[in-house]
């Protein structure tokens, strides 16, 4: 049966303290769900502590609903929106009213905080009204609001997701890569803004909040079935299968976006071994090392992790630096501060919505390494095993948070009810996966810089930031990348020089070869000479060329040593290098008569190509040379004016 919203005004006397003074929307002849379901605390959850210091506040809780023969137990949650008023402005005072302001909240008890967005956008409407009117015994304003909410809930069903809370974009440009970690601010609305931005991270745990009022509650592991159907086509469907949302309050846990000091027994019962919970109270504070292991103070901006464990397991790995800083630099950059809510240029990169894809993306890929974990370590004694994944990817998201949450109830009931196999549909790999970078190295000094900072309270802040680390990094890594840069440029054009001189030197020898050809081919053949001669003539010939190439070769790099020994002589700095061989190796002799033997069919005996790889002796021997191909083709003709 489904919960019909109900409106409560609550009155803070200044005798009794507070306490509910009407109730709207209630079926006729039905008892006081105050009374029916011991909500004795609803008076102090509505008017939180320290609401009288603002002119307007909302406050977030939530109510355990008693089990009845027509319904089980289950959760609901309030919003309330306080007010106070100038006693002396009443059209009509009350003999009651003995102080000099009256302050009253108004209140909605729904099943659900999915569609609190819209609620309270008409509470805070209807609520400013009524005050206006000067008359708190006309409540007419209030009764066609408890008439008008079922029908304004009932259009918001079927609408996409309706995220309420703080911004995420504030959150994480406040707190930046602290993110995901208890609550203190003296602002109450914020306060309870902050958490249900945090949860609204995990896709779909808003709309499954039935168990968070109690930790005696476990009817979502009760009604839980493992999914056994996936269209990957359709999101809803693939986070159902992947096991989101990850139940967070369920037996055992609580969740209390305000939280009294009256409830303080119920956080320190046996039974409660979570929660997460937000308090207005200082008193809070000094009892942080009973009531908390993370205390998040938002006034300060400060994260507290009082227990040892919990340290180790939320240190970030570097991928999760990385992530986390992409996230926050994305933000920054689009940052706008007169509308913090959107970035500046209205586009996608930094949204809300891009927000909370992102971090789907990262849950969806640490459930997928968790899976795999698991798998390799069933079958890591047989032979055939899926190996198309490297390592250990569960590894990237910090292996002592991983232990630590495998400790979980949360983990527990998401392993019995997710395939063993999600890693064949979403791949097990962290989004910022990857080797060590300078960046890296800048996020671990800026991570230890703030450790630092808050295990040692005696040493200033402005005092550490005097050292510019940041500054000092980025300079050192802009220093280093340009030496590169200029390393590489000239390394380029060494080679490309080297390689210029190489070409112009082989092009000049192709010419003048070239030449040559054509003036052999313009003058006729000696009758006198047989066909064997001619042939035996061609091929010393083209082992002569061979010869002068290499030759050429030689000369040429050793006329470069010449000039670079020269130069490094001029500066003072010795230069060495491996001196070049005077004779081809009998194993180039060889590979090179086999080729032209291929080529040619036969071998010429009497003049093999170990004579003609070595040049002659004039030529060896002549220091004012021009060019040495020149000379080559000389020797050439020379050979067959012996030979006629």
């Amino acid at each position: 049966m489904a919960f019909a919203p109900l409106i409560c005004i609550v009155d803070f006397h200044h005798a009794r303290g507070p306490e509910v003074e009407q109730w709207f929307g209630l079926e006729e002849g039905s008892a006081d769900p105050s009374v029916e379901n011991d909500w004795s605390n609803l008076p102090f959850m509505a008017l939180s502590d320290g609401a009288h210091a603002s002119t307007e506040d909302y406050s977030y809780f939530t109510l355990r609903r008693a089990e009845t023969p027509k319904h089980p137990a289950s959760s609901l949650f309030g919003i309330s929106c306080t007010r106070q008023l100038d006693a002396s402005k009443l059209i009509d005072r009350p003999a009651e009213v003995t102080r000099s302001t009256v302050q009253k909240a108004v209140v909605v008890v729904s099943d659900s905080p999915q569609y609190f967005g819209a609620i309270k956008a008409q509470l805070g409407v209807v609520t400013a009204a009524w005050f206006a009117q000067r008359d708190f015994t006309d409540v007419e304003i209030l009764q066609r609001f408890s008439e008008s909410l079922p029908t304004l809930l009932k259009n918001q069903e079927g609408e996409a997701d309706h995220y309420f809370g703080i911004s995420l974009r504030e959150m994480i440009h406040e707190f930046k890569w602290q993110t995901l970690m208890l609550f203190f601010g003296s602002h109450c609305e914020r306060l309870c803004m902050m958490q249900f931005a945090l949860i609204s991270l995990i896709p779909g745990l808003i709309r499954h909040l039935q168990d968070a009022a109690d930790p005696k509650f476990n009817s979502c592991e009760t009604n839980l079935v493992m999914p056994t159907s996936l269209k990957t086509s359709q999101r809803s469907s693939l986070i159902t299968y992947m096991g989101l949302p990850l139940q967070l309050f369920g037996k055992g846990s609580l969740f209390g976006p305000y939280t009294p000091l009256q409830q303080l027994d119920l956080l320190a019962d046996q039974d409660t071994k979570s929660y997460i919970v937000g308090s207005t109270n200082s008193l809070l504070l000094q009892q942080r090392d009973r009531y908390s292991d993370i205390l998040i103070n938002l006034d300060e901006q400060t994260v507290n992790i009082t227990s040892t464990s919990l340290q180790h397991a939320l240190v970030l790995s570097t991928p999760d630096r990385r992530w986390i800083d992409f996230l926050t630099q994305t933000v920054h950059d689009t940052w706008d501060e007169s509308n913090p809510s959107r970035p500046k240029d209205h586009g996608y990169a930094g949204s809300e919505e891009f927000i909370r894809m992102q971090f789907e993306e990262y849950l969806l890929a640490m459930l997928s390494a968790v899976k795999f974990k698991a798998y390799q370590e069933k079958n890591k004694d047989k032979e055939k095993i899926i190996t198309e994944h490297e390592g250990d990817p569960a590894g990237e998201f910090s292996n002592n948070y991983i232990h630590a949450w495998m400790q979980t109830e949360n983990f527990r009931i998401w392993n019995k009810f997710t395939d063993s196999h999600l890693f064949d549909i979403v791949e097990p790999r962290h989004p910022c996966s990857g080797g060590l970078s300078i960046e890296d190295v800048q996020r671990r000094l800026a991570h230890s810089q703030h450790h630092y900072l808050r295990a040692n309270s005696r040493v200033p802040h402005r005092q550490i930031e005097h050292l510019q680390l940041d500054e000092r990094l980025q300079n050192s890594r802009e220093a280093i990348g340009k030496q590169l840069a200029v390393g590489q440029k000239k390394v380029s054009s060494a080679f490309d020089s080297l390689w210029a001189q190489m070409e112009a030197v082989r092009e000049a020898q192709q010419k003048r070869q070239e030449e040559n050809r054509l003036a052999k081919e313009s003058e006729p053949n000696s009758p006198g000479i047989s066909a064997s001669q001619h042939a035996q003539a061609n091929t010393q010939t083209t082992s002569t060329r061979a010869g002068a190439y290499l030759s050429s070769w030689g000369a040429w790099a050793s006329e470069k040593k010449k000039g670079w020994q020269a130069g490094r002589s001029a500066s003072g700095t010795p230069l060495q290098s491996p001196a070049l061989p005077a004779e081809p190796s009998p194993g180039d002799i060889k590979r090179a008569e086999e080729f032209k033997k291929d080529n040619d069919g036969f071998v010429d005996l009497e003049n093999p190509l170990s004579s003609a790889r070595t040049a002659p002796a004039e030529v060896q021997g002549e220091g004012r040379r021009e060019s040495v191909f020149f000379d080559a083709e000389k020797d050439v003709e020379r050979s067959k004016e012996a030979e006629t």
